[in-house]
């Protein structure tokens, strides 16, 4: 990167709060998860879901607006974080600046209560599109937050929030516009995405331990993985600002050949490719600590494991992840990790994985990398710094 760019505010809704002083706090419950248990087909399930405080803002928000009555959840999540990272930026309404929240699956809940109406009745209502839409989220962000710049959406699987990052970093080094807004935005606790998740057989079975998910853990026989909700929003802009949360210094992104739909290589060579882009020339000695992807399976946290390892050999960076406390949240994952990596920097303290052993904690924080990778191998690194 020819220039780095600033953070100027940041805001998340997900099981972890919504403020970052209840974020932090609860990341301190250094053994809590955010996990219940909820019946999907009558079978109890592992999921991480947003509460009863978390629920009423978003019923704020549901109410602030006519129109928002017939949104998606995922919709009022992205409102929620767009609206509060906008305040925290010191943003105004109606001003010039792009927007790009993703999602990997869109208005999940919408469009699985439309279909199953579809099936009962072979019809439809009138508002079962646009609002099932996978432009839906940024689209009614731009209209809410009324900006006069580019709007975009996509989905790149798990991947998707850090690729918002990578566009918006595009956008502004480009000069086309000084202001850009980026994130994800994920519902996914519906009961056809949960099936999907089991069907691969990828979803945490054992409900009773004390940790259902083992993310991290490289030694677990089975594959540990629940779904979580949750969206986070970043306003970027470019340059080193007084008002600067953190600053992304580096960037990098790879895609492997597939071998299966949701394969990734044993040794992840997107991942390394990504970690070496987004280091550059920075020594890698000065990476601190890195937030990995590490979803609680077999496969997807070995390789990351084994990527780091190559680039960095024995002299490993402090290694976490937030996925066994809130689940995988699919396309807001990145995001929620880069929220985890700026609490980090802001309050110089790391976060452990409570059932793995760290030797030495990093006694500075100042050079953090995040993680997130795909279905597919579509992988994305950030570096991100102290301002």
């Amino acid at each position: 990167m020819n220039s780095p760019i600033s953070i100027t505010g940041f805001a998340s809704i997900s099981p972890l709060g919504a403020t970052p002083k209840e974020i932090w706090n609860t990341y301190l419950q250094f053994d809590k998860h955010c996990i219940s248990l909820h019946p999907f087909s009558e079978e109890a399930t592992a999921i991480a879901a947003l509460q009863t405080k978390e629920n009423i803002l978003l019923q704020e928000v549901k109410e602030s607006v006519s129109h928002y009555a017939n949104v998606d959840r995922s919709v009022l999540m992205g409102l929620f974080a767009a609206r509060k990272a906008m305040e925290n930026a010191g943003w105004k309404k109606g001003s010039h600046f792009g927007i790009n929240i993703g999602s990997s699956r869109g208005a999940t809940q919408l469009f699985e209560t439309y279909h199953k109406e579809f099936i009962e009745t072979q019809k439809t209502s009138t508002l079962s599109s646009p609002t099932t839409t996978l432009g839906n989220i940024s689209s009614w962000i731009a209209n809410d937050l009324e900006t006069q710049g580019p709007e975009i959406s996509h989905s790149i699987t798990c991947s998707t929030a850090l690729h918002s990052v990578l566009n918006g970093v595009a956008w502004l080094t480009s000069g086309l516009t000084d202001k850009f807004m980026v994130g994800g935005s994920e519902a996914p606790l519906t009961p056809f995405t949960v099936a999907q998740m089991k069907a691969l057989k990828i979803y945490a079975q054992d409900t009773s331990a004390e940790f259902p998910c083992k993310a991290l853990d490289l030694d677990k026989k089975r594959n540990q993985m629940f779904l979580g909700e949750g969206a986070a929003v970043f306003c970027l802009e470019k340059g080193i600002l007084p008002n600067a949360n953190a600053m992304i210094s580096g960037i990098g992104y790879a895609t492997e050949p597939l071998t299966h739909n949701i394969s990734i290589s044993t040794n992840a060579d997107c991942f390394q490719k990504s970690i070496k882009m987004a280091l550059g020339d920075t020594s890698l000695t000065d990476i601190d600590a890195i937030v990995m992807h590490a979803p609680g399976t077999i496969k997807g946290d070995s390789s990351e494991y084994n990527a780091i390892t190559h680039v960095f050999g024995k002299q490993l960076p402090f290694l976490t992840t937030n996925k066994w406390k809130i689940g995988h949240s699919f396309g807001a994952s990145g995001a929620l990790s880069m929220e985890l990596a700026i609490l980090m920097l802001t309050h110089q303290k790391a976060i452990p994985v409570p059932f793995i052993k760290n030797d030495q904690y990093p006694k500075k924080l100042k050079t953090i990398l995040v993680n997130a990778v795909g279905f597919g191998g579509n992988a994305v690194t950030i570096k991100m710094e102290l301002p």
